[in-house]
């Protein structure tokens, strides 16, 4: 292949991924905010400034940063405990206690809500009442209807992506200044608090920042317990807009305002999440390969591991046996015992018209927008990584920006333009969530990918092109086989999180495109406990099997890949 055709065919394979990703991410983000800021023309700041001076939005925005730094200082404070306790202790059980502090990852926390409700609503938590009984109270102790209840809930899910941070960065540092203190004379904690923890600071901050990002994007926990007692923050605010005028215009612009303040808060927390990675005080990893020194618990072994024990009970097991309690009682609101047990909700759930389409849809628009997506994202990758084109950059701003935004915002820029403005009209089809999605997880993708192709040596293409062989050819007997498990890895990390997902669909679906969550989500608050929870049990097991699977199989990859090296 001449010059001249490589630069061709670069160029369209260019041309190609950045107008996927124009159409897909930066037409919708650009009209939420043309949306917002322009009125029949004209710049519309007296609309703008009524929506924000409205009380309502005063109090919503309130209590998105109420939640948001109550989440990120009790997951911070969390997840760097646990991960201490894990990377630089002797707590006995350290590997299976690790997997275990990454399994609210699997977990939908608008589950863990319904769940928690369930248990410590002011008039019907099972826990409330067993309570009141034990104690001859008149009134519930606990109400997790609150604000500190939304945080509690929040923290339990999003700990881990401190945990992961601060875990890494602990496992990899350099022990010579903890190793000088010790000769020093200094005892352990004292170490530990002013030299290991300053050390790690940045990767502290980036993981509360990352938290900070999440809480103030979450729909699903503030929906299930702020809205009954009229708690909102910016999403459920949105939510509440859109459909309490029945999907108007007005509505939308109104919520495109709202956006813009998640749009703007998501851009400061990641610019300044960027400012700490790039600018930390120390480089904790060394040339070495002495590992850190790991404190000796000594007394404190056995009750840490109980305390470990316990928040793993009670923050994962408790509710998922609650969820799955709840979705076999004949009467929500009757004693755990057998007589008041039946199998024949779990069976309804797919009989019944509304969870079993829930079901069917969550399925192939997962399946169908993590295939499309792993595809578009390999295109996208080798261009960013392997050809040497101008306007790359484009490719990884649009690539990323996805991750950056809230569904809630991803949401309404899809509605904006997927609703016949430029003549595709596809509002109230399962075509306009399968959109959403393959916009929303882009970045998995094109992540997973990147990180593959840069493994791929140059040398191999360049070897196949001078035995003769075409572009496409080396693509299709080289490259792709080689980067084969990185595919399917992006694959798994879209399906999953689709399969689940809430905030995006919630303001999408149609009369027959519910997906698990908006279901779950609708059962819950038309007061169907009951098949609320029968259906989220559902949707649990289906999430743990595919967990399990997908382990299993990027294992065999792995083995696989390891015997061909050798």
């Amino acid at each position: 292949m001449n010059t001249g055709n490589k630069l061709s065919t670069a160029n369209i394979v260019l041309l190609f991924s950045i107008l996927i990703l124009v159409v897909i991410v930066a037409v919708p983000v650009i009209l939420i905010f043309i949306t917002a800021f322009f009125e029949n023309g004209k710049f519309n700041i007296a609309g703008i400034a009524k929506i924000l001076s409205d009380p309502d939005t005063y109090q919503a925005l309130l209590n998105s940063l109420i939640i948001a730094a109550g989440t990120t200082l009790v997951s911070t404070t969390v997840g760097t405990f646990f991960a201490w306790l894990v990377a630089r202790t002797d707590l006995p059980l350290k590997k299976t206690m690790k997997a275990l502090f990454l399994v609210p990852f699997m977990l939908p926390s608008f589950i863990g809500a319904l769940a928690w409700k369930v248990l410590l609503s002011p008039r019907a938590g099972y826990i409330n009442k067993l309570l009141m009984a034990i104690f001859g109270l008149s009134k519930a102790p606990i109400d997790i209807l609150t604000i500190g209840g939304i945080i509690a809930i929040e923290s339990m899910y999003l700990f881990p992506f401190v945990f992961l941070q601060v875990e890494g960065s602990l496992e990899r540092m350099d022990p010579t200044l903890e190793e000088s203190a010790r000769i020093s004379g200094a005892n352990l904690f004292t170490i530990t608090r002013k030299i290991t923890l300053p050390l790690v600071m940045p990767s502290i901050l980036a993981g509360a920042l990352l938290v900070a990002l999440y809480s103030l994007a979450h729909f699903g926990v503030p929906a299930i317990l702020g809205t009954e007692k009229g708690i909102y923050n910016i999403p459920t605010k949105i939510y509440e807009r859109i459909y309490a005028s029945g999907g108007s215009f007005n509505a939308i612009r109104v919520g495109t305002i709202l956006s813009t303040i998640l749009v703007i808060s998501a851009a400061l927390i990641l610019k300044l999440q960027d400012m700490l990675l790039k600018k930390g005080q120390y480089q904790i990893i060394a040339g070495k390969s002495m590992r850190p020194m790991v404190m000796k618990l000594r007394g404190l072994k056995i009750p840490l591991l109980i305390i470990s024990i316990l928040y793993i009970g009670i923050t994962v097991i408790l509710p998922t046996v609650t969820i799955f309690l709840v979705g076999g009682l004949k009467t929500y609101g009757l004693s755990f015992e057998l007589k008041n047990m039946t199998w024949n909700n779990y069976l309804k759930i797919f009989q019944w018209k509304m969870t079993k389409d829930a079901i069917w849809n969550s399925l192939y628009l997962s399946l169908g927008a993590a295939f499309v997506t792993m595809l578009a994202g390999t295109m996208i990758s080798y261009v960013i990584v392997k050809m040497k084109v101008r306007g790359k950059f484009i490719l990884q701003f649009l690539g990323v920006l996805p991750f950056s935004l809230p569904g809630t915002v991803i949401a309404l820029g899809v509605i904006l333009t997927w609703s016949g403005r430029f003549g595709i009209n596809l509002y109230n089809t399962p075509w306009i969530i399968f959109v959403a999605y393959i916009a929303r997880y882009m970045a998995f993708s094109i992540k997973s990918n990147s990180a593959s192709l840069s493994q791929v040596s140059d040398s191999l293409e360049e070897a196949s092109r001078a035995c003769g062989a075409t572009h496409w050819q080396s693509l299709k007997n080289i490259v792709i086989p080689l980067i084969k498990p990185g595919m399917i890895s992006a694959f798994f990390l879209i399906f999953l999180p689709a399969l689940r997902e809430l905030t995006t669909s919630v303001l999408l679906y149609g009369p027959t495109t519910r997906t698990i969550g908006v279901a779950i989500y609708a059962l819950n608050e038309d007061g169907e406990t009951v098949r609320a929870a029968a259906l989220a049990s559902i949707a649990l097991v289906i999430i743990f099997a595919g967990e399990t699977i997908i382990r299993k199989f990027l294992a065999r990859l792995d083995q696989a890949k390891v015997k061909v090296q050798e």
